[in-house]
């Protein structure tokens, strides 16, 4: 048993103090009271749940930096960086994949995020050849999280069509395809990999999106697991216009129609809806996966965050592109797009919660049901998935209750995070990772050999 003393923690009924937690080998909470005297326990100044990081494409790490030009294409925009992206791709070894995505996951933990749910849809070698192994690279993203130690949530994708017209996958798809029947094959080879891992990882299905999929798969797709549903939805104003001609509706109106959206289904990035999907969306369950700063570097749009919590909305949050691995900034983000959109300030406050508070706790709710996990609050019968604030730092100081979350949201950053349990691992001590040198010498061979062949 572990123990640990918490001069404030995050409680499900609020913030308490002189806080004892005990959890098990296997990373259960099975103790938690406040008011308690410290006596042997690892004392830590600022506990709270550490949340889900529930979108993540891992590869795309390697590219942070390297698309910040403008090239010949004078409107450039999301397509003119997505064909920068499949390119890049088609250079990607097995062994570079796992190596960036260990990385990628000891960053995550770093700054705060205790789970990884990895959107992997990457299948095949260059050039679209299936591996002998159809779950070779799902299997080096399970070996990443069993050196990085975060909890996993594994997603393959289904990735079928080039468009909503069925037209062939292009050139830069290719390791991505998979037919139903081989989809299948591959779920399973990639189940088996996650079942070597700690319990507490767990298995789920990615429809890519409905460019990529036909309609008609969506439901079958959901018979593969009882875990989570992932899929993009309507992220750019091309991909409404291409659902519109197809479908003769708008991806969120067509997804409300035909599929029956609940808690089991996270769609990301919805930048692109009109005021009554937000609230259809909102009401059905369904998770609005937000990516604030991938978002932001896409140039995707602004989320209707406003609308979506008046309509009793959830959310859950995710690094997608991890071009900034920063969970901080990914809150302030969401909320300084809604300020910059409504002339307004703290635009998602309540007269009950500040904003921190309330992105914050959205985030710890959503998240979990996002992962398939049970994590999110600091209580009896919950993963140990927490972090600890640094109690000395100076922003920190004299602050107490929500006030807390405030300054770390958005006067701080992830400098603050001082300790962080996945599952009760305890892999992030003072700030730094406990498998540091090891991920980081790996991920530097890495990009060395990539950036040399680029």
């Amino acid at each position: 048993m572990t123990t640990l003393w918490a001069r404030q923690a995050l409680l499900p009924d609020g913030w308490a103090q002189n806080v004892t937690v005990v959890f098990d080998k296997a990373g259960e909470i099975s103790h938690v009271s406040a008011d308690s005297p410290k006596g042997h326990a690892h004392e830590v100044p600022i506990l709270l749940p550490a949340p889900v990081n529930s979108h993540s494409h891992a590869f795309q790490r390697a590219m942070a930096g390297l698309t910040e030009r403008r090239g010949p294409n004078p409107t450039d925009s999301f397509w003119t960086w997505r064909d920068l992206m499949f390119r890049f791709l088609d250079r990607l070894s097995p062994e570079q994949i796992e190596a960036i995505t260990a990385f990628v996951q000891m960053e995550m933990l770093e700054a705060g995020y205790a789970t990884n749910v990895e959107f992997h849809y990457i299948h095949h070698q260059p050039g679209g050849v299936a591996y002998d192994n159809l779950a070779e690279l799902s299997e080096r993203v399970a070996s990443a999280s069993a050196q990085s130690g975060i909890g996993l949530t594994l997603l393959p994708v289904h990735y079928q069509y080039g468009g909503l017209d069925k037209r062939p996958l292009g050139a830069g798809q290719i390791r991505f395809g998979t037919d139903l029947d081989q989809f299948s094959q591959l779920f399973a080879g990639a189940s088996r990999a996650v079942a070597q891992l700690p319990a507490d990882c767990r298995m789920g299905v990615a429809p890519h999106s409905l460019r990529a999929v036909a309609p008609e798969a969506l439901t079958q797709l959901a018979t593969l697991t009882e875990g989570p549903y992932h899929m993009h939805l309507a992220e750019q104003i091309a991909e409404v216009e291409e659902a519109q001609a197809a479908l003769g509706q708008r991806p969120v109106e067509w997804m409300l129609d035909h599929m029956e959206p609940n808690a089991g289904m996270t769609f990301i990035h919805c930048t692109q809806m009109l005021a009554h999907e937000t609230k259809g969306l909102a009401q059905s369950g369904a998770i609005a996966g937000l990516c604030p700063i991938t978002e932001s570097s896409l140039g995707d749009g602004v989320f209707d965050g406003v609308r979506w919590f008046e309509a009793g909305g959830r959310i859950s949050i995710g690094s997608d592109s991890n071009i900034r691995i920063a969970l901080s900034e990914e809150l302030r983000t969401l909320d300084y797009s809604q300020r910059l959109r409504d002339h307004s300030r703290a635009a998602l406050a309540t007269t009950e919660q500040s904003t921190g508070r309330r992105l914050f706790e959205a985030t710890l709710q959503g998240g979990a049901l996002s992962a398939g996990r049970k994590t999110g609050q600091i209580a009896p019968g919950y993963l140990a998935d927490l972090m600890a604030l640094d109690g000395d730092h100076v922003d920190l100081t004299g602050n107490k209750g929500d006030t807390l979350l405030d300054s770390y949201i958005f006067a701080g950053d992830d400098r603050m995070v001082k300790d962080v349990w996945s599952a009760g691992r305890h892999m992030v001590q003072n700030g730094q990772h406990s498998n540091k040198d090891k991920i980081v010498a790996a991920y530097r061979k890495a990009m060395r050999d990539l950036k040399d062949d680029i």
